[in-house]
This record gives C-alpha cells, sequence and structure tokens, in this order.
C-alpha cells in the first residue's frame, strides 16, 4: 500500500482546518480576526464615547469672603450682599420707601436669605458677581452686581432722632453713587448722605458712624 503524498497530507490540514473554523463561528466562540471587519467594528464600538456625556464647564469658586454692591435689573432699587465664611447679609433699598434687610447661611456659593416682613432672596456668587433674585414689600427684582471694593459696599447705624432710636442704611457703589434710607417710629425717607472714607453721616444735626456690614453670625435683628 502506497503512503499518502504531500499534497493529500496538506489538503487534509486545510480541510480540518476550515472545519474547525466553521464550528466556532456557527457556535459565537470566534475570535475575529485582525484586520476583518468584525474586528474593526469591535475596536468602534469600543473606543466610542456614549452620547450625552459631555462635561460641563466647572462653576467659579465661591470666595470666603466678599462683598458686592450694584442696582437690580431695571433700576428702581440698588442691592448689596456681604458674604463671610458661610453667611452673608444683604440690604434691598430704593431710597425712598422700600427697604430689606436679609441673611442667611450660604453652601458653596449658593444664597438663600430670609428677612422680615416676607422679604426673600436667592442666588449665587463667586469671585466676580452676585446673581439671584430678591422679594420684598410684594415685589420681585432680579440682580446681577459686581465686587465691591471698599469703600463701596454696605453700611448700617442706628442713630436716635428726636430722642429716640432709629435706622439708617447705606449702599454705596463702586462709582461713588449711593442709596440709603433712615426709619424713625414715624416712617421712612431717604438717609442722609454718608462720607464712606469717613464713615460718618450727620443725622438730626449729630454726626453718626456708620459701621459697614459684613455677612457674620449671630448678627440679630435688623
Amino acid at each position: 500500500m502506497k503512503h499518502p503524498g504531500p499534497l493529500f497530507t496538506l489538503l487534509a490540514g486545510v480541510v480540518l482546518a476550515g472545519g474547525i473554523g466553521i464550528a466556532d463561528v456557527a457556535s459565537g466562540t470566534g475570535a475575529p480576526v485582525a484586520g476583518s471587519a468584525s474586528a474593526v467594528g469591535t475596536a468602534s464600538t469600543t473606543a466610542s464615547a456614549p452620547p450625552g456625556t459631555t462635561a460641563e464647564p466647572p462653576k467659579p469658586a465661591a470666595p470666603a469672603r466678599a462683598d458686592y454692591a450694584g442696582r437690580v435689573t431695571g433700576g428702581g432699587a440698588s442691592i448689596a450682599v456681604s458674604a463671610r465664611d458661610g453667611h452673608a447679609i444683604a440690604y434691598l433699598c430704593d431710597g425712598k420707601r422700600i427697604e430689606a434687610w436679609l441673611q442667611g447661611v450660604t453652601v458653596d456659593g449658593n444664597l438663600n436669605l430670609r428677612g422680615a416682613p416676607n422679604a426673600s432672596l436667592t442666588g449665587r456668587f463667586d469671585a466676580d458677581s452676585a446673581t439671584g433674585t430678591v422679594t420684598a414689600a410684594g415685589r420681585t427684582y432680579q440682580f446681577a452686581v459686581p465686587v465691591a471694593k471698599k469703600p463701596a459696599g454696605l453700611y448700617r447705624a442706628t442713630p436716635k432722632v428726636k430722642g429716640k432710636p432709629a435706622k439708617a442704611g447705606w449702599i454705596v457703589q463702586s462709582d461713588g453713587s449711593q442709596v440709603g434710607l433712615l426709619t424713625t417710629e414715624d416712617g421712612s425717607a431717604a438717609a442722609p448722605a454718608l462720607d464712606p472714607a469717613a464713615g460718618t453721616a450727620t443725622v438730626d444735626g449729630v454726626p453718626v458712624t456708620a459701621e459697614p456690614i459684613s455677612g457674620v453670625a449671630g448678627t440679630g435683628e435688623f
């Protein structure tokens, strides 16, 4: 009997390898050959980023301490905000009859302040500005006000008028303009001019020292 020649042996090997490949494909266990269409498709699927996962740019960090002052959107009133180490105080004033003092806790630059009667403020602050919404005296205002560098900012005094306690508040803006109210038991009126450099004003003919306000906890009712 003659032994099978080399050609027959080679053909038998090819047929055997083809049978194994077909079996693998049928069972789903065959690995795609590098460079094949299935391999390229697998790589593309793996490398593609899922839709809708674009990262948002980080929000500016809120400073531990900052002061802001400016006019509300549309005019008619001004607002000042002073933030200090997790607390904030704000003052809204139109220089005629509307004013509101508000205070509260800040978290990650978020403002959520309350004041009497029924005044509220929500918003945010960062290294450049304070923005948000404030409601007082039945009206709602939008604001976006810049950082106020001294002597701009928020001031308060507790003078006496005709021998009785009174309250005065001022908002001094970066351009030097100011607005404030003097409140007595008889009502409210425009506050006398404040000298922010000296921190003084004359109320009822008497010099009064105005203190700059900072957002410190435990300041009590205004």
